[in-house]
C-alpha cells in the first residue's frame, strides 16, 4: 500500500496507516471560513456575498485599497464558482481554504508557479478520490469535482500568477486623487468689489450676488421719485439754447476746413502708401518677366 505524503511532499518518519489517515483528515486545516459563515453566504445574492465576505475577511479599505479589492474579488469569484458546482458544506470549506492556502504560499513562502502547481497536485491527491477503500471516508471530492477545481485554478490564479506576484511584492506609487484650490471669499457689503471685467462674470450675476444692496437713503429717494415724477423734472431742461450762438459763418467754415483737411491728409497718405506697395509689386513681376 502506498504511503500518504504531506503537502510539502515528504512522508513523516515512523508513520503508520492510522496516522496517515489522521493526516488526511487534517489537510487544509484550520478552515478558512466557518460552517456558520458558509451557511450565511449561501443565502445571499452576488452583492450580498461580496458584502458579507468583505466583513468576514475584515477588508475595510475596499474603496481606496486596490489590493483589498483584488483579494475580495478572488474569494468572491471562487465562492460563486463553488456554488455553481453545488458543493456540500465541507466541500465549500475545503475549497475556500485551498484558495487561501495558495495565496498564502505565494505571499509568505514566495512559491513559484511550478511549485504551486506541484503543491496543488499533492493536496488534491490527499483530499481527492482514492483507490483505497479503507480511506474513502477521508475523500472530500470525487474525480469530476477534483478535475473541475484544477481547471478553475488554471484560468483564475495560475493564468494570472505574475499579476498576483506583482501585487504582493512590487511597491506601488501613491497616486494623488485630489488637488488644492484657492477660492476667494466674497467680501462683506461694507467693502464692495470693483466692477467686473467684460471677460469676467456677467453683469446679471454681478448685480445679483456681488453688488452691495442699496442703502436705506437711496431706497427712500427712489420711492420718492416714483411717487412724484412730475416734480423730478429740472427747470433747466425746458430751455432750448442754440449751441452755435456766438459763432459766425466764417468761424464755422474755418473749423470745418481744418477738420476736413486733416481727414483728407490722412486718407491721401494711406492711398499713396498702398499705391507705392502695388508699384513695387508690379516692378518685381516685370523684372521676373525680363529675366525669363
Amino acid at each position: 500500500m502506498s504511503q500518504a505524503t504531506t503537502p510539502g511532499g515528504t512522508t513523516p518518519a515512523g508513520s503508520t496507516p492510522e496516522s496517515e489517515g489522521n493526516a488526511e483528515l487534517q489537510i487544509l486545516s484550520p478552515d478558512f471560513l466557518s460552517v456558520a459563515q458558509i451557511t450565511a453566504l449561501l443565502t445571499e445574492d452576488v452583492d450580498g456575498v461580496q458584502e458579507k465576505l468583505g466583513t468576514f475577511l475584515n477588508f475595510k479599505n475596499l474603496q481606496t485599497c486596490l489590493k483589498d479589492a483584488i483579494l475580495l474579488d478572488y474569494y468572491v469569484s471562487g465562492f460563486l464558482w463553488a456554488r455553481g458546482m453545488e458543493f456540500s458544506i465541507i466541500q465549500y470549506s475545503k475549497f475556500m481554504t485551498l484558495l487561501n492556502m495558495l495565496l498564502h504560499n505565494l505571499k509568505t513562502l514566495h512559491m513559484s508557479l511550478e511549485d504551486s502547481i506541484k503543491w496543488l497536485g499533492e493536496v488534491m491527491a490527499e483530499i481527492g478520490p482514492s483507490h483505497s477503500q479503507k480511506y474513502e471516508e477521508c475523500n472530500v471530492f470525487d474525480i469530476k469535482q477534483a478535475n473541475a477545481i484544477i481547471d478553475y485554478l488554471k484560468i483564475s490564479l495560475f493564468q494570472h500568477y505574475k499579476l498576483y506576484e506583482f501585487m504582493f511584492f512590487s511597491a506601488r506609487e501613491e497616486i494623488v486623487i485630489g488637488t488644492e484650490q484657492v477660492i476667494e471669499v466674497v467680501r462683506p457689503a461694507g467693502s464692495p468689489f470693483l466692477d467686473p471685467l467684460e471677460e469676467g462674470i456677467s453683469f446679471d450675476i454681478y448685480s445679483t450676488f456681488i453688488e452691495p444692496p442699496p442703502t436705506l437713503d437711496t431706497e427712500m429717494k427712489r420711492l420718492d421719485q416714483e411717487q412724484r415724477p412730475e416734480e423730478s423734472q429740472p427747470e433747466t431742461d425746458t430751455s432750448d439754447m442754440d449751441p452755435l450762438v456766438g459763432f459766425t459763418i466764417e468761424d464755422v467754415k474755418s473749423v470745418l476746413g481744418q477738420v476736413t483737411e486733416g481727414i483728407l491728409m490722412g486718407v491721401q497718405t494711406e492711398i499713396n502708401e498702398k499705391l507705392q506697395i502695388q508699384e513695387e509689386a508690379f516692378n518685381a513681376r516685370i523684372e521676373k518677366l525680363k529675366k525669363a
